[in-house]
C-alpha cells in the first residue's frame, strides 16, 4: 500500500464517523459547515484564478459562496426567513452583481482581467457554494434534526459516488487500456470509466436495500439503474472538470488541507456535480 492511498484510508476511517453524526444532527451545525467548505472551496478556486493572473474579489466571492447553504436551510424548512429569502434573493443578487462590477471597475485597468476577475468571482460563488448548498436541501426536504431517514438520503449519492471513484481507480489500474481524457487527466481509463459505473451500480443496489428500504423509501429497479448511472457519469464529469482547471495552472492538488486527498476541490470534484443532480432525481422521483 503507496503512503498516500494509507493516508486516505486513516482520514477516511475518521472523517465518515464524524460526517454520519454531523448529517445526522443536520440543524444550524450542519448547515454551517456546509457553508465554510464552500468558503473554503471559493478560496481554493481564487487561487487557481491568482495564478494566472486573474484577481477575483474574496470580499464578494467568498460571503456568496457562504450564503447558499443557510439561504437553502431557511427556504427548505418553510421559516420565515425562508419567505424573505424567496422574496429578497433576485434583488439581493443584483445589488450583490452591481456591486461587483463597480469593484471591478474601480480595482481593475482594462489589461489586468476585469471580465476574468469579475467571471471567475461568480463562478467561485456558485460553483463552489451553491452546488453543494444542494445537500441542505436533500437533508432537510421533510426530515428535521436526529433524521437517519434524511442521512441515509444524502449518503446514498455519496456512497455511490466514493464506491464509484474507488472501482474506477482500482479497475483503471488492473486494466489499463486507452485513456479517457488524456490531455486533461492522463491518468484515468475508459475501462476504469466503465469499472466505476458498475461499482456504482453495486453500491447503489445495495445501499437501497439495506439503509433505505427499511425507512420505507423503495427504489424500482430502472430507478436504481438511473441512479447508478446518471451520478456516476456526472460525477466522472465533474472529476475531469476540476482536473482541467489544475491542469490550466499546472497543479496536481487545488491545496494540501485534507490528508491525502489534497483540497476542497480535489475532494468534492465529482460531488459538486453529484448533490444538485441527485436532488433533482429525488424530486423526480417524489421522494423530496
Amino acid at each position: 500500500m503507496d503512503a498516500n492511498l494509507a493516508r486516505r484510508i486513516a482520514f477516511a476511517a475518521v472523517a465518515i464517523p464524524l460526517a454520519l453524526g454531523l448529517v445526522w444532527l443536520g440543524g444550524p451545525l450542519f448547515v454551517a459547515i456546509v457553508a465554510v467548505i464552500g468558503v473554503l472551496g471559493a478560496r481554493e478556486l481564487y487561487g487557481l484564478a491568482a495564478r494566472q493572473g486573474v484577481s477575483p474579489s474574496s470580499v464578494f466571492g467568498l460571503p456568496a459562496a457562504a450564503a447558499f447553504a443557510p439561504a437553502a436551510w431557511a427556504t427548505v424548512t418553510g421559516s420565515l426567513a425562508g419567505s424573505v429569502v424567496e422574496r429578497a434573493w433576485p434583488y439581493a443578487a443584483a445589488i450583490w452583481l452591481l456591486g461587483l462590477f463597480t469593484w471591478v471597475l474601480w480595482r481593475h485597468a482594462p489589461t489586468a482581467h476585469p471580465l476574468g476577475a469579475a467571471s471567475v468571482t461568480v463562478l467561485g460563488a456558485i460553483y463552489c457554494g451553491g452546488l453543494p448548498a444542494f445537500i441542505v436541501q436533500i437533508r432537510h426536504a421533510n426530515q428535521g434534526p436526529g433524521s437517519w431517514l434524511g442521512t441515509w438520503l444524502v449518503f446514498f449519492p455519496l456512497v455511490i459516488t466514493w464506491i464509484g471513484d474507488t472501482a474506477a481507480m482500482f479497475g483503471g489500474r488492473m486494466i489499463g487500456g486507452p485513456k479517457l481524457a488524456p490531455v486533461v487527466s492522463p491518468g484515468k481509463t475508459r475501462a476504469g470509466a466503465v469499472a466505476g459505473l458498475l461499482g456504482s451500480l453495486v453500491a447503489a443496489v445495495i445501499f437501497a436495500l439495506v439503509a433505505l428500504r427499511p425507512l420505507g423509501i423503495s427504489f424500482s429497479p430502472l430507478q436504481l439503474v438511473a441512479f447508478a448511472v446518471v451520478l456516476s457519469v456526472v460525477g466522472q464529469v465533474g472529476d475531469l472538470v476540476e482536473s482541467l482547471f489544475k491542469r490550466e495552472v499546472g497543479l496536481k492538488d487545488s491545496s494540501h488541507l485534507i490528508p491525502g486527498h489534497g483540497g476542497i476541490l480535489d475532494r468534492f470534484d465529482s460531488l459538486y456535480f453529484v448533490l444538485p443532480v441527485a436532488a433533482a432525481m429525488y424530486r423526480w422521483f417524489g421522494v423530496i
